[in-house]
């Protein structure tokens, strides 16, 4: 059995177009982390995610976890609009940093790794951000915005995996191939 440690649609979304049977097992580990390496802050989650659904039903568990970075300042979920507003202002014009962290545990082996995506923002203006806030489309995104959504306007370019932005990069699916999950 494969497992899902998400409670993410766009995780189950991009899985479920590259492997059939899956099951989704929203994960209940703690979500805070000390770290402040983006890197080793989204592997520590994924971590805690995959170990928490395999600790209760088995099988091979897939955990996973996004942050958005700038100079290394993780930028989380906003808590309200204005923190959003405060973290979109922040990446207007600028590069971030897109990682997500994940950790697969199959056969009682951890295969763990990350995956870092650069991102640059076109210039926003604060009424262009206000009304994307008022959407309500960052509220529960890493770094206040959804590439996949009304906020693809705001990029200007990406450098490395589009899925990773959205959230789960292609290199997890590669890696269940090599583990011997059909593919495709």
């Amino acid at each position: 059995m494969l497992i899902l440690a998400s409670s993410s649609p766009r995780r189950r979304e991009i899985l479920s177009k590259f492997i059939e049977d899956f099951e989704v097992v929203p994960s209940e580990a703690e979500e805070r982390c000390s770290l402040s390496d983006p890197v080793q802050y989204a592997v520590e989650l994924a971590r805690r995610k995959a170990k928490d659904a395999h600790g209760r039903f088995g099988g091979t568990v897939i955990g996973a976890d996004t942050v958005v970075s700038i100079n290394g300042h993780i930028l989380g979920k906003p808590k309200d609009e204005e923190h959003a507003f405060r973290m979109l202002k922040m990446l207007s014009g600028r590069v971030h940093q897109v990682t997500t962290g994940y950790c697969i545990i199959h056969s009682g082996e951890e295969h763990c790794g990350s995956v870092v995506t650069e991102v640059k923002f076109r210039e926003l203006d604060d009424g262009l951000i206000r009304a994307y806030i008022r959407t309500g489309e960052p509220m529960d995104k890493a770094g206040a915005y959804g590439i996949q959504g009304k906020a693809g306007l705001f990029v200007e370019w990406i450098k490395g995996d589009y899925y990773n932005v959205v959230g789960f990069p292609l290199e997890i699916v590669w890696k269940l191939r090599e583990l011997g999950f059909k593919v495709i």
